[in-house]
Parts: structure tokens; C-alpha cells; sequence
């Protein structure tokens, strides 16, 4: 398909509906490829993307149930998200790697690399055939998943559920916010603060 197809056509597929196969190294190396031509001041690349893949997902899925014992879900909610763990045949974890001294790089500038990369991920993802969606919430805050994940400094932003789409994701409609996304700019008043 042709690329602004694609980019419109992009649309989450959440883990339940992902089946095998999931990538492989070389489609996992080329989504790579993708986010790494996002914009990138300095190129520093702030971000890591970490694959959790055939018997690593079973660790994952105890530390899943592990943290939400913590945050004190009964048996049937660890039950569940220890399953939902497993339902994707790939995850990747993404992870922010900020440099908050840099001279040149404030560190909005970094995020927005973060986000220009797992976007660039996600849509390489979906021109290979592959199903994704980005899943964070309160478990990328949980200690010992941020521990398992991350270096020291590193935040856990979530993971990316990869897989074989068994239905297509839903589309989205034209948003009804596009018209406050995109307007035009008005030069400041000369006598208003802005232009002073």
C-alpha cells in the first residue's frame, strides 16, 4: 500500500486479538530501522526497546502477577494479568533514556524523540503485517517492574503487544478534533505581553 494509506489505515489491535506467528529478529530489526528515523535532536537516542519473547514471557508473566499483588489485586486479578501477559506472541518493552543535563537537548525535545520512535515502530509494524498496541497504566510505575526493565535513570513508558492480527484493528473516524489540531497562527497583537 502507498504510505499515506498506510499511515490511515494504522489502527491498535489489542493482545487478545494477536495470534502467531509475531515477528522475528530481522521484522523486529527493521521496525527498529523505522524508529530510529524519527527525529532525534543530537541524536541521542533516548529510548531502548527491549523484546520479551518465547520462554521470557513466562517471567514476564510472573513479575506481571507479582506487581499486581502489590497492588493488591485478589487471585482472580493476578490470575488475569499474569494471562494477559502471555497473549501477545511478542512484547517490547520501551524504555525512555533521558539525558536531563544535556546542554542542547532540553528534555521535552528527548520525549518528543520517544514518541517520534515508537510511533515509527509501531507503523513499520503494521507495513509488515503485524498487529500492535502501546499498553502502559499504573504497572510501569510498579518497583519491581521498573526494576526488571530498566537501568538506573531509565523510565518505563509500557509495551508494545505484537502479533498476527486475527481481526483488523478498528478503524478510526476522521476526529472531530482536528480542527483545534490544526490551525493557523495569528501573530501577537503589537501591544499584547507575546510581542513585547
Amino acid at each position: 500500500m502507498d504510505a499515506m494509506t498506510l499511515l490511515l489505515s494504522r489502527a491498535s489491535v489489542g493482545p487478545k486479538h494477536l495470534v502467531e506467528p509475531g515477528p522475528d529478529e530481522s521484522q523486529l530489526r527493521q521496525m527498529l530501522e523505522a524508529a530510529l528515523h524519527a527525529p532525534d535532536h543530537g541524536e541521542l537516542v533516548p529510548y531502548r526497546f527491549k523484546v520479551v519473547s518465547g520462554e521470557s514471557r513466562r517471567a514476564m508473566s510472573r513479575l506481571f502477577g507479582e506487581a499486581a499483588r502489590r497492588a493488591g489485586k485478589d487471585a482472580a486479578g493476578v490470575a488475569l494479568d499474569e494471562e494477559r501477559a502471555l497473549l501477545p506472541p511478542v512484547t517490547v518493552a520501551v524504555v525512555a533514556r533521558l539525558d536531563l543535563g544535556h546542554p542542547q537537548v532540553p528534555a521535552h525535545e528527548q520525549w518528543v524523540a520517544v514518541g517520534g520512535a515508537l510511533t515509527n515502530f509501531l507503523n513499520a509494524a503494521h507495513a509488515l503485517g503485524f498487529g500492535g498496541k502501546m499498553l502502559s497504566g499504573a504497572k510501569v510505575r510498579d518497583p519491581g517492574l521498573v526494576a526488571a526493565f530498566c537501568e538506573p535513570g531509565e523510565t518505563l513508558v509500557g509495551w508494545i503487544a505484537l502479533g498476527t492480527p486475527a481481526r483488523a484493528g478498528k478503524p478510526r473516524p476522521a476526529r472531530s478534533g482536528a480542527a483545534l489540531a490544526l490551525t493557523a497562527w495569528q501573530p501577537p497583537e503589537a501591544d499584547s505581553p507575546a510581542a513585547r
